[in-house]
């Protein structure tokens, strides 16, 4: 899921999607707490929408994508915690290796566009994740590039994402990211999980879902801990729908590959834990693809600016 800015708020009426995301209602928390940035958040934010043919539909839940990151620099705790001040509970991130197998929470394989990577090391010939100890990422400036107020920022480690999440009280759309490469991601990335207290009954059931673009890495987390929601990121065809649903509870597609037809195949499924296949949709950043996204049945919206997609789609 790439994109980076936000097109500007405009509020809009919206038809809303049926269902809630697994485990999730939509966004409830009131945006009370927000003030941080340059955003105002959106308040008294109702989860049903008016009766549309004679049936309530109940808005679709926002993730934040890679915290809110139309405002602060992606995957890093800023945005995490801009995410939290604009009352949102469901961000999500990026999931890597370094060199030395420690998880860290950062979007491309090639550390360059988001760090002063060139800077620090100009000696290097490589700027790919997986060359960087984690020591050496941590050195990384990964705010200045998005702007100057977040000069210092850095790239946190699985741990220390996991443990403001936590204090945010926030809810957790965790990508393994480009898994073909990272032989292990999935076992070692349960482990961190775990020790941090992320695999206990009530975040499983109500705080975590799992995803990746790689398959076979939904179906290794699926069979490690089959208790796990799990998403797949993209649009199988319908015919392959089923094959998936075996093992996987969300189907997560690129809102330019979503129509209503393929919104209801997927509905007409049951994910691996029995109940109704979800679909949560990226990355949508203005109001008018919300509005459409919502009206074609859409369980969730993943987007850099939830703001913008609470109002038109609330």
């Amino acid at each position: 899921m790439y994109a980076r800015t936000a097109t500007a708020a405009l509020a809009a009426a919206a038809l809303m999607g049926t269902g809630a995301v697994l485990m999730s209602t939509a966004d409830t928390r009131t945006a009370d707490r927000a003030g941080a940035g340059h955003v105002t958040a959106v308040t008294g934010v109702s989860t049903v929408s008016a009766l549309t043919t004679n049936a309530k539909r109940t808005a679709p839940v926002v993730f934040a994508h890679r915290g809110a990151s139309a405002y602060a620099p992606e995957n890093t705790l800023a945005a995490v915690d801009k995410a939290d001040a604009l009352g949102f509970d469901w961000v999500e991130n990026d999931v890597q290796f370094t060199k030395d197998g420690v998880l860290v929470v950062v979007h491309d394989t090639d550390l360059r566009r988001t760090t002063d990577v060139e800077e620090v090391f100009p000696d290097r010939t490589s700027w790919a994740v997986k060359d960087f100890t984690a020591a050496e990422i941590a050195r990384l400036d990964a705010g200045s590039w998005f702007g100057p107020r977040f000069a210092g920022t850095r790239v946190p480690t699985l741990k220390q994402y996991l443990d403001r999440v936590e204090r945010n009280r926030q809810k957790l759309l965790l990508e393994i990211k480009s898994p073909e490469i990272y032989p292990g991601i999935e076992k070692e990335t349960l482990r961190v999980l775990r020790q941090k207290g992320w695999l206990d009954r009530a975040h499983v059931k109500n705080r975590l879902v799992i995803q990746s673009f790689g398959a076979d890495s939904v179906k290794k987390v699926h069979r490690l801990r089959p208790d796990i929601t799990t998403g797949f990121l993209g649009t199988p065809a319908v015919a392959e729908l089923p094959s998936y649903a075996a093992f996987t509870d969300q189907i997560n597609p690129a809102y330019d590959s979503v129509s209503a037809d393929y919104v209801d195949a997927v509905h007409a499924l049951k994910g691996a834990h029995g109940k109704k296949l979800r679909v949560n949709t990226w990355t949508v950043n203005d109001a008018e693809t919300a509005t459409k996204m919502a009206g074609l049945g859409v369980d969730g919206i993943i987007t850099n600016a939830p703001d913008v997609v609470r109002e038109a789609t609330g």
